[in-house]
């Protein structure tokens, strides 16, 4: 048995240690701090419900999975196909959200994106209008759940892709364009239903307005490192 395994196993032999390995950070802002765009019950419910569900349900498969006890979230998500559809479905869902929180900011704080990220987007698509069609594209046409994403890809280019469920760009999972995500849109119902209804075009377009430019802008920059 390897060391690492073994201190896998030890640890998640220790009272709470599985338990508490992946935890809920509160939302970086208030609840309402992206109205009139993103309402403030759904973003309590979504944070509050929806991912803490997907926090949980990873804690719970940590219980009986104990090479996940060596593994960050982010680390996880590139040998997910070492584990069942519970790890899957649970850590891709609290990595996606976990990010998707930091993409949005209030306003005031939302900035514009970077001299380098500008270049690098009138580099790939034309101009930034073309790269939120591109994205907003990606994200109408993905069949039911899912997200949409801005990826810095293996060769240090800018790509729009999408997933399916609680996938991401950076899971070892046939059929995904790897990368590493910068920008993502959460296209589940849960995400906008209570305030657009069936009108997913108009929540992708009103989202664009709460883009966290300085981080999307710092994440394309540690990327490129």
């Amino acid at each position: 048995m390897s060391l690492t395994r073994f201190a896998a196993i030890a640890l998640a032999c220790l009272p709470g240690i599985a338990a508490a390995q992946f935890s809920l950070a509160p939302l970086p802002y208030p609840a309402d701090a992206l109205e009139p765009y993103i309402d403030r019950t759904t973003m309590e419910i979504h944070h509050g419900r929806h991912h803490a569900a997907y926090v949980n349900n990873l804690n719970t498969q940590a219980k009986t999975t104990p090479e996940l006890a060596a593994l960050s979230l982010t680390a996880l998500q590139g040998q997910i196909s070492r584990f069942g559809p519970a790890v899957r479905n649970n850590g891709g869902g609290h990595y996606n959200h976990d990010l998707f929180w930091q993409l949005m900011a209030p306003e005031g704080q939302r900035g514009k994106p970077s001299p380098a990220l500008e270049t690098a987007i009138n580099t790939a698509f034309g101009s930034l209008e073309e790269m939120k069609k591109r994205f907003d594209q990606a994200a109408l046409s993905r069949f039911g759940s899912g997200w949409a994403w801005l990826i810095v890809t293996p060769d240090k280019k800018l790509a729009v892709t999408s997933t399916a469920n609680q996938d991401n760009p950076l899971m070892d999972l046939p059929g995904i364009d790897r990368g590493t995500p910068i920008l993502a849109l959460d296209v589940w119902e849960h995400a906008y239903y209570l305030k657009y209804q069936n009108r997913r075009a108009d929540y992708a377009t009103n989202w664009w307005y709460v883009v966290n430019w300085n981080e999307v802008s710092k994440r394309y920059e540690a990327a490129l490192r």
